[in-house]
């Protein structure tokens, strides 16, 4: 179910009060009047979830280890496997089967939220990896194999007599030729981009289907999406730009959250308005202002890590 906005924003702000060194009695009395309804609920353990993405590590010695390590930039598996058994006794190792996305952790490249690089692959293919992604690359003499993780990627594909393979958690994409395509992986779907050359698109249960240059397409582990035309810009983000061609503010603030910590958000009565340019990415909290002055907009910046575009 869809938090209503009004009801998350109404928690935030809870939130921060609570956070206040001048919370009083009467405030907390309030706060749990409105956590008893069950939408308020539900809408304070979703700030309650992302709070707790920064909250408890930066106040736990032995988190604030952990959190140090896995900011660093590209950490060894081993120096982080042996690091993280220091922080936490080896109790590390028990989540290997859980929840925790262990093959992102370690996988052979991987950026941080709001990160983008780039590689020269052995064969002469260039990968760029974007924000918060993680992939593994395996080379043989029968094939180029690469496995996306979490994220996105950007394939510039050599010419090779060995096919290109890249698996996500939905099926696989494949090139037998030069080509220049991205992949991006995310909620149980997979998008294909393809800006030069041909891919091959197959679920993990389904039928294959070629995408062709300027064509785009989604496929979940069942079914493969009709072809659409590729989206503008798709692959600005390798150069650091967020390319806007007349973009819903809604469909923007969304993909501007991907190179930030915690929420981002955008009220539904401005969310229709459109966005035009070329934004760097660099600095997200600079695009928010540039974007709301030029739309008359109020930037909300309720705690470091809640923040909304709301009508001035």
């Amino acid at each position: 179910m869809n938090l209503d906005y009004q009801v998350l924003q109404a928690a935030a702000q809870w939130f921060a009060v609570l956070q206040s060194d001048t919370v009083s009695d009467d405030d907390r009395q309030a706060w749990r009047r409105w956590l008893s309804d069950p939408e308020h609920a539900r809408a304070w353990r979703r700030v309650e979830q992302i709070s707790g993405r920064f909250e408890p590590l930066s106040r736990d010695p032995f988190g604030a280890k952990a959190s140090s390590l896995m900011q660093r930039r590209q950490p060894t598996r081993r120096q982080a496997l042996k690091t993280l058994s220091v922080v936490f006794g080896g109790g590390v190792l028990a989540l290997a089967g859980g929840a925790m996305p262990w093959r992102s952790w370690t996988a052979d490249q991987r950026t941080a939220v709001g990160e983008v690089r780039d590689w020269q692959l052995p064969e002469g293919s260039h990968l760029w990896l974007n924000t918060n992604s993680a992939v593994d690359v395996a080379l043989n003499d029968q094939v180029r194999q690469l496995s996306l993780y979490r994220g996105e990627l950007l394939l510039q594909v050599s010419h090779d007599r060995r096919p290109l393979l890249l698996r996500t958690a939905e099926g696989s994409v494949k090139a037998e030729a030069a080509a220049r395509f991205s992949v991006l992986q995310r909620n149980g779907h997979t998008r294909l981009s393809v800006f030069d050359g041909a891919v091959e698109a197959r679920p993990a249960s389904g039928r294959s289907r070629m995408a062709h240059q300027g064509q785009q397409l989604d496929f979940t582990d069942l079914r493969i999406e009709p072809e659409r035309p590729v989206q503008s810009g798709r692959q600005a983000w390798a150069s650091g730009v967020l390319l806007a061609d007349n973009l819903r503010l809604d469909a923007f603030i969304a993909e501007l959250g991907r190179y930030r910590q915690g929420y981002l958000g955008c009220d539904p009565r401005i969310a229709g308005l459109r966005v035009v340019g070329a934004y760097p990415l660099a600095n997200t909290d600079r695009v928010l202002d540039v974007v709301a002055s030029t739309l008359s907009l109020r930037v909300n910046r309720r705690l470091p890590w809640w923040v909304s575009l709301e009508p001035a």
